[in-house]
């Protein structure tokens, strides 16, 4: 894909996601070279156009006034691309701070937490516990700050037309909504007990740095509220718990993670939207290492990505002597936004 059809393909992705905005900024930055390579400054692997949009939506939320602001929802703007011509004004606001913006383009990384995949892992590791009716001991590769390794002190709503048809300690202090779609239900039954959580990151983020959580929140899109106020939220609560997540590659220090979990305890290693950043060499580095695991016990894998005919499909896949089964549990939005249950 060439660099205009990497921008066109971003805005139309943009506006299909609900963000009229960053659509039509990135329809307009595919026309200009001097906004196209500061957007260059990322980093090999990082999306450019999150990278430039997200440290421009990053400065704005960490007080930096501009009338490009009124164009933010996330910051209490109400005008609307129709209403205005929103390039001129990201123009001078990225004239005035390029440098600050180079840097953070630079230095920073697309390590999100999106929350809403916390619906789609409350019913995935349902259906993995009655495949092994044990204590799960988690590891998560990617967690950034580790939101997702609160899955289970979220509530969840699904609902259907309308309709709330199932829900999941609907009076904790974070309930998060899931359109369900498709006949089936996703599965029921007790919340799995969690005999141990570790976190695999290779750059962690430490939530008491104000500076860490504004990025957070930068990387949602200014028009996505609900999503933006999720995060927050569960930021607040995470910031209340001790979790132990462990810097650097997960692929050097998968297999002593998994040597350390109980005996007793099912081990899962699981991962959302993560494994975009991981080349193929990297990925079967992965499933070799998985795979040998499985060799001395039975390893579970719950994963939620980007399939080859451009779904987002959450699946299971069970390790034990040498041999794989496969689920595919569910269809579902980036976000966790729907899900259809499959399984």
């Amino acid at each position: 894909m060439g660099v205009e059809d990497y921008w066109s393909y971003f805005a139309g992705e943009a506006r299909k996601s609900g963000s009229p905005l960053y659509g039509f900024l990135a329809e307009r930055i595919g026309r200009d070279e001097r906004l196209k390579a500061l957007a260059a400054r990322a980093r090999p692997g990082q999306p450019r156009a999150n990278m430039l949009l997200g440290a421009v939506h990053y400065l704005l939320l960490s007080g930096y006034h501009h009338r490009l602001a009124n164009y933010y929802p996330s910051l209490g703007g109400s005008k609307t691309v129709v209403e205005g011509e929103p390039f001129a004004l990201f123009v001078d606001f990225v004239g005035e701070h390029e440098a600050e913006l180079a840097t953070l383009i630079a230095s920073h990384t697309t390590n999100t937490n999106e929350v809403g995949r916390s619906a789609l892992l409350h019913p995935g590791f349902r259906f993995l516990h009655a495949q092994a009716p044990a204590p799960l001991a988690l590891i998560e590769i990617g967690p950034s700050a580790g939101l997702n390794m609160l899955w289970d002190h979220y509530g969840v709503r699904y609902w259907r037309d309308g309709a709330e048809v199932l829900a999941i300690a609907p009076k904790a202090e974070l309930v998060i909504d899931c359109e369900l779609r498709g006949a089936q239900l996703p599965v029921l039954g007790p919340t799995p007990a969690v005999a141990q959580r570790l976190g695999l990151e290779l750059n962690p983020n430490d939530l008491e740095d104000v500076r860490n959580r504004d990025w957070l929140c930068a990387l949602v899109w200014p028009e996505h509220v609900e999503r933006f106020n999720r995060l927050k939220a569960a930021i607040s609560l995470r910031r209340k718990m001790k979790l132990d997540i462990l810097g650097g590659d997960a692929l050097e220090t998968l297999m002593a993670a998994i040597a350390a979990t109980p005996r007793q305890a099912t081990v899962c290693i699981y991962h959302t939207v993560a494994l975009y950043q991981f080349s193929s060499a990297m990925k079967q580095s992965l499933e070799d290492l998985l795979t040998v695991a499985g060799l001395r016990r039975q390893v579970f894998r719950l994963g939620f990505e980007l399939a080859g005919d451009m779904r987002h499909l959450l699946g299971l896949r069970r390790y034990g002597d040498g041999v794989c089964e496969d689920w595919i549990l569910a269809d579902a939005q980036p976000h966790g936004a729907w899900m259809q249950w499959l399984a």
